[in-house]
């Protein structure tokens, strides 16, 4: 029972590095190339490649240490490179540095 437990618990885990790697594979598909440029980080091809290499080591070759190198590679894009293109290229939570009155004219509370 404690086996067949500790082996769910590793298909969940190679599901949840698999979402990560495909996930953060699409994200890197859906930026502008110019944007990881502008900001600074390695070529959009070097993302592709190094993603794709990660979500194709988790369909295919199901070797644990290969698969956390990916993990690395996913966690490092997705907390490093992608919101580095985010805020380059215009994307962002909405909103452009205004108080928390601010309305779509200017401040609520009369310009003050």
């Amino acid at each position: 029972m404690l086996l067949e437990a500790f082996g769910s618990f590793l298909q969940l885990l190679y599901l949840a590095m698999l979402v990560l790697a495909v996930v953060a594979l699409v994200f890197a598909v859906t930026a502008r190339e110019d944007a990881y440029r502008a900001a600074d980080k390695q070529k959009k091809s070097f993302w592709l490649i190094i993603l794709g290499v990660t979500v194709f080591v988790n369909l295919v070759i199901p070797i644990l240490f290969l698969q956390i190198a990916g993990v690395i590679a996913s966690i490092v894009f997705m907390v490093d490179v992608r919101p580095a293109i985010k805020a380059v290229s215009g994307g962002g939570s909405g909103r452009r540095g205004g108080s928390s009155s601010d309305g779509p004219y200017g401040p609520y509370n009369g310009g003050r």
